[in-house]
């Protein structure tokens, strides 16, 4: 939203600090609340100001830029918000037009609702980690990232449209409760779709292909450390093709290769042979050479490989620059679209910690510097 345009406002406490802040320094030998390269990368175009709800003057000024707000979102556990004298009645009373969205691990209905959620576990809740890894005996593997911590972000956003339309067409605010668990169990909508109409359980697959069945379908090792090239063979052709880029006469003669359906039945003594020739390559040269040959290919890239070398991001501005007041200049992830007229734009890195109190608090709220000063001798703000 503040890529796009939305005065974005974070509201911080010293307290109950956001944990990125302090985690992933870009300078670890002099840490900074303002110091977090992942804090800085998701929090950029926003703005911040800090408040301590506990003092009546702090949890004035919340309330009164609630009052200015078009929309209010918080991703505490379910109830907290609540309880901190925030609930939706008293939103009402602040703003009738808002729209209040709230994500939390398991939504504010049901017997599941006290429940909290990190990634790996709403990600474990959800189905998704049961669905990655390789096949039985070995166990799910599961995603090394958080990656449901962008997904219900991103649904929350999108219902935050949804309901800056509605309002534009009724005049009504309204309350939006997003389930971080719900929005991972969207990413197994097919394989619960075969369950459904053919009764099949869901089996992992590793990197494979289980439909349509094609061989060799997984990802190889390459020259150098811990450098991987995904390899997928749709037709015969294309297999010549990578047994000819391979120069690999052993797997284009070896009749257990011959046919899509033999390579099937034994393609973990056909990822092994294929193996040992990627390995005498480059990654990149391989997959440049291989698409040239038509055979489908592509690197794993690593963060270098995306922000250094790959001409497709750079020719779309993926990562763009900006500066930041601790941390110097640095580049930032874009969003992967891009509109002709109202296009997204990236003006600045994130905010320092309470760096824009004062000038909110004065222009937008109506305080004094006189009351800003003494709300922060307070320790109010």
């Amino acid at each position: 939203m503040a890529d796009l345009g939305a005065d974005v406002i974070r509201v911080e406490n010293e307290s109950y600090l956001d944990s990125m802040r302090n985690g992933m320094q870009v300078f670890p030998d002099r840490p900074s609340l303002n110091g977090s390269g992942m804090f800085n990368n998701m929090s950029r175009n926003k703005r911040g100001v800090t408040a301590n709800i506990w003092h009546p003057g702090g949890r004035e000024m919340v309330e009164r830029l609630i009052k200015t707000a078009d929309a209010v979102l918080e991703n505490f556990s379910a109830g907290a918000f609540e309880r901190m004298g925030f609930g939706m009645d008293h939103l009402r009373e602040l703003n009738p037009n808002l729209i209040y969205i709230s994500i939390s691990g398991f939504g504010h209905a049901g017997v599941d609702t006290t429940y909290i959620t990190w990634g790996p576990t709403a990600q474990a809740v959800s189905g998704s980690t049961a669905m990655s890894g390789y096949p039985e005996p070995m166990p799910p593997a599961g995603w090394g990232y958080s990656y449901l911590d962008h997904t219900a972000g991103y649904y929350g956003a999108i219902a935050l449209l949804e309901g800056l339309y509605h309002r534009k067409r009724t005049g009504q605010g309204q309350y939006i409760d997003v389930a971080q668990c719900e929005t991972g169990m969207m990413m197994g909508g097919v394989a619960m779709l075969d369950y459904q109409v053919n009764g099949r359980e869901y089996e992992r697959q590793g990197n494979h292909m289980r439909w349509p069945a094609t061989a060799p379908h997984s990802v190889y090792r390459c020259s150098g450390e811990d450098r991987w090239i995904a390899i997928a063979c749709e037709t015969d052709e294309q297999w010549d093709a990578l047994c000819e880029v391979l120069n690999a006469d052993d797997l284009a003669t070896d009749p257990l290769f011959a046919t899509n359906m033999s390579r099937i039945q034994v393609q973990d003594q056909l990822d092994a042979a294929i193996e040992a020739h990627t390995r005498q390559w480059d990654t990149r040269e391989l997959m440049y050479v291989l698409q040239s040959a038509g055979v489908p290919a592509g690197t794993a890239q690593n963060s270098e490989d995306k922000m250094e070398h790959d001409a497709q991001l750079k020719s779309r501005n993926f990562y763009a620059t900006a500066d930041h007041p601790y941390l110097g200049p640095r580049r930032f992830e874009g969003l992967p679209l891009h509109l002709s007229r109202t296009d997204w734009q990236l003006q600045h890195g994130a905010p320092e910690f309470g760096g824009d109190t004062e000038q909110i608090m004065t222009e937008i709220l109506g305080y004094t510097a006189d009351e800003v000063t003494q709300l922060k001798s307070e320790i109010a703000v």
